[in-house]
């Protein structure tokens, strides 16, 4: 009695024992897949945030534009290899100083760090904050800008502690600039 196999499912049959031969091969490590230049609004050198990348075949950055015109309001750059986000870089406008809050954090131990106003790292990210147009009093909201970067996918958490401090200080220049904040409120 002979069998037959459709097309679709020799070719499925096919793409499964490629992987597996390619598996086995050895022949290519993979790599951190190309980047562009610049990434998140052109604020990151890619050469600096790909030391904290893992491997894989396609990397696509989405972000809308860096604008924040309300309170609340925030933007969000994220940087998927194969689909999944790898690195976060995020923007939120607050009205008041005491909005911004990392107590989210505080479970991870952050140590201070000589970035914006304040600045903290721990082990799979870091933030600051920087003032754009301090507050004017209790009904008069201000300008706060409150920066964070997360890379929980690092294949060396290690290198961690000594990368995302210089990020966010790339991260903290771009801010003021784009949004016009005086540097001397945020550094």
């Amino acid at each position: 009695m002979r069998r037959f196999v459709s097309a679709a499912a020799a070719a499925s049959i096919f793409v499964i024992l490629a992987g597996l031969l390619a598996g086995c091969s050895g022949s290519e490590k993979k790599a951190v897949p190309k980047l562009p230049k610049r990434i998140c609004w052109n604020a990151f050198a890619s050469s600096d945030v790909s030391p904290i990348l893992p491997a894989g075949d396609k990397a696509a950055v989405y972000h809308r534009p860096f604008v924040l015109v309300e309170d609340l309001d925030s933007v969000t750059c994220s940087l998927e290899i194969d689909g999944a986000s790898k690195f976060l870089a995020t923007a939120t406008l607050r009205g008041f100083e005491d909005q911004i809050d990392w107590t989210s954090m505080d479970k991870a131990k952050p140590q201070p760090i000589n970035v914006g106003k304040k600045g903290i790292v721990w082990d799979i990210g870091a933030a600051a904050y920087l003032t754009c147009e301090p507050s004017g009093g209790p009904n008069s909201p201000g300008k706060y800008i409150d920066l964070r970067i997360t890379a929980g996918s690092a294949p060396d958490k290690a290198k961690l502690p000594s990368i995302l401090p210089a990020l966010l200080r790339q991260f903290v220049t771009f801010a003021q600039r784009e949004l016009k904040c005086g540097a001397s409120n945020g550094n």
